[in-house]
């Protein structure tokens, strides 16, 4: 239905521009509205004819996913607003805001169902109504709901919505809640037992854990969590297929919402060349980073000596005593000042958070490495944490 409505609508529209991302978010908000409502209808109308607390409880379910398609549609509407002076990065991360909205209202409702079934086990009622229609109505219900979940993820994953992602995985509890419910309905239909109260209690729990999961999902980029590691390492394969670069490190990369990303990193540089025609090159891979992944991207140039035999020989000594601290322990611009009673060997360590001492305790213990083993040297040491995964 999704590509026949797109073919229709949105003909000759590319979804992975900024645009067309939001468009085809906000045409499956729209069919997503309407599938829910449906689903309201049908369910309401069961439940009120069985007196079945499952079923009025999983209408329920589909109505707050109603309104959960016309938040992540708005979510969709204003993510695609401009920049402008109070918010020059965009609107992005509305859409982020907006899958965390879902998620809160998938758990209220679990609540509420929770507590409802509670109350029908305490005091239980017998089932009427039709049992065939009751049926069809609930097997539809779980067609439907496995065909949103794929469309849902589907295009979620393809134009990276976290509003979509977090619907589709509550399109697929629906369907286990809805298939729970509707055992409980076979089984009264043949045995006469009364487990509605037990099987509603069942779907409230469905749906619980599904808001819990959604919320933490789209919390993560709320917080900021680090770039994905085949990002990073695909950025840093481009930036080092340039000969002017000799290394890279303390690159950040800051999501603002999808098309929103601004990253930067330093890249070192043989201190002795050209500083025109290495800034000329550092431009070229700064434009080539933006063309390729859609970002902002800023380096900062940082000289190091390429052929100094002694201070190359120090810089390895201090790389393997590092990795004493923690193995993925890193260092980077370093660079030697002799004096006539010692040398400072000044360097960043970028140190990984499993390591959970303090910061001006890791940089004594880094120190007392040096004085140890270097002898006639002191260490003036900035301490660094990763930003990136790798």
């Amino acid at each position: 239905m999704v590509k026949i409505l797109s073919s229709i609508f949105l003909k000759g529209v590319d979804k992975t521009t900024e645009a067309g991302r939001r468009l085809y978010g906000m045409l499956c908000s729209l069919l997503g509205i309407g599938l829910n409502i449906l689903l309201f209808a049908g369910k309401l109308t069961a439940g009120t004819l069985s007196g079945s607390i499952a079923i009025t409880a999983d209408a329920f379910n589909n109505l707050s996913d109603a309104g959960s398609s016309v938040i992540t549609l708005i979510g969709f509407k204003f993510a695609g607003m401009k920049p402008d002076t109070k918010h020059p990065f965009g609107h992005g991360r509305i859409e982020y805001i907006s899958g965390l909205v879902v998620s809160f209202i998938i758990v209220i409702v679990g609540f509420e169902l929770l507590i409802s079934s509670i109350q029908k086990i305490k005091t239980p009622e017998e089932l009427a109504g039709n049992y065939p229609v009751t049926i069809i109505i609930l097997v539809a219900s779980i067609l439907i709901k496995g065909y949103m979940f794929f469309y849902n993820h589907k295009v979620g994953k393809e134009i990276d919505s976290a509003g979509m992602k977090a619907t589709a995985f509550d399109s697929i509890s629906d369907c286990a809640a809805t298939l729970v419910v509707l055992i409980s309905v076979i089984i009264s239909a043949l045995t006469g037992a009364n487990v509605d109260g037990w099987f509603g209690a069942a779907v409230s729990l469905f749906v619980l854990f599904a808001g819990f999961r959604s919320a933490i999902e789209t919390i993560q980029p709320l917080l900021g969590n680090p770039p994905e590691e085949e990002f990073v390492k695909n950025v840093e394969a481009t930036v080092m297929s340039h000969s002017v670069v000799l290394g890279i490190h303390d690159m950040i990369v800051h999501d603002y919402g999808p098309g929103r990303v601004m990253m930067s990193l330093h890249a070192e540089v043989d201190g002795k060349g050209d500083i025109y025609a290495i800034h000329d090159e550092i431009d070229v891979i700064e434009n080539e980073l933006r063309n390729k992944f859609g970002c902002e991207a800023v380096i900062h140039m940082d000289p190091i000596e390429t052929d100094n035999e002694i201070t190359n020989k120090y810089k390895d000594q201090v790389v393997e005593l590092i990795k004493t601290i923690h193995k993925d322990a890193t260092i980077h611009d370093f660079r030697m000042v002799p004096g006539p009673t010692h040398t400072n060997l000044i360097f960043d360590a970028v140190i990984p958070y499993e390591i959970k001492a303090a910061e001006e305790n890791i940089k004594e213990d880094i120190c007392k490495l040096i004085e140890e083993n270097c002898k006639d040297c002191f260490a003036v040491v900035m301490i660094d944490r990763p930003y990136t995964t790798i």
